[in-house]
């Protein structure tokens, strides 16, 4: 990779606080990929859907608070909600592409992952009435064995993507890469938005949502993404899912405890902690923070 940082952004005024980028990966509780050993895709269109549900109730949140975000949305979902996506557009929100089907990048071809992100974009861009420039893999599935994905998404006409989480995990992770937005492939490519970290003892330490976030104590995310802000002098970019605020989902059977854990851990707590998280810092949507849209 030709790694190059992007051009330097206006800092904000003195007392002004740093904007953050606030997303949300639009998916149901049965597609996650820790679900993917128990729920068989085929059942999808037969499960109960709380999508809609859970996003009615995060739009309201983020109208009260104003906040505006970035939604990864799937086009699966798109297909079958298209009256919520619009109303993502409508509230002022970014739409953006999280694939069609949720799979992930790495278990696919060139050939595949072109046809998804195509697809998920011309579908997203027709229900929603406006460009889609912004995609993030499921599972952060982009990687050193499949860094061809970025060229793919460029040429597709993205213009970022969110895709590599500079952490080591069990299911994704690319350590070694930037903590912060820098092009992959040079000016002239797609731009990478990790998800937030903060490096201590010579690591990267998640701190950018997701499980990490009900899991910890509220103070400690906070604390964090502060320091990100003050001494990196930098964007946190935050993240998290619709059913993490469900705490009435259905509960698969046969789930392994791993799973269960990192799926169900802290979620009646968690629309709580969004609606502090909204309060205690500044957040806008991806493409105006880190593409300078208006």
């Amino acid at each position: 990779m030709k790694m190059t940082a992007p051009a330097a952004r206006p800092r904000p005024a003195p007392g002004e606080k740093i904007r953050n980028a606030m997303t949300c990966d639009v998916e149901d509780y049965f597609q996650v990929s820790a679900f993917a050993p128990y729920i068989d895709r085929d059942s999808w269109p037969t499960r109960e859907c709380r999508v809609e549900a859970n996003m009615e109730r995060i739009l309201a949140l983020y109208e009260r608070e104003g906040v505006r975000a970035t939604f990864f949305t799937l086009g699966w979902i798109a297909e079958r909600y298209p009256a919520m996506v619009r109303r993502i557009v409508e509230a002022g929100h970014e739409l953006a592409s999280h694939g069609y089907g949720h799979l992930r990048a790495s278990d696919q071809s060139r050939a595949e992952f072109d046809n998804d992100i195509r697809s998920a974009k011309a579908l997203l861009e027709d229900i929603g009435g406006q460009a889609v420039v912004g995609y993030r893999a499921p599972s952060f599935s982009i990687g050193h064995g499949n860094l061809w994905a970025l060229d793919a998404l460029h040429e597709a006409g993205y213009k970022y993507s969110s895709s590599i989480y500079p952490i080591a995990h069990d299911h994704y992770g690319m350590p070694d890469a930037p903590r912060f937005a820098f092009y992959p492939n040079g000016p002239d490519g797609i731009l990478e938005v990790p998800i937030t970290t903060v490096k201590m003892a010579g690591r990267h330490l998640p701190a950018g949502g997701g499980g990490y976030f009900r899991l910890l104590p509220y103070a400690l995310s906070r604390w964090m993404m502060e320091k990100v802000n003050r001494e990196d002098g930098e964007s946190a970019l935050f993240y998290f899912h619709p059913w993490e605020i469900d705490t009435d989902q259905p509960r698969p059977d046969g789930l392994g405890a791993k799973a269960k854990f990192r799926h169900y851990v802290n979620i009646d707590r968690m629309e709580r902690r969004l609606e502090q998280l909204a309060r205690d810092f500044k957040w806008d949507r991806m493409d105006r923070i880190f593409l300078d849209k208006p």
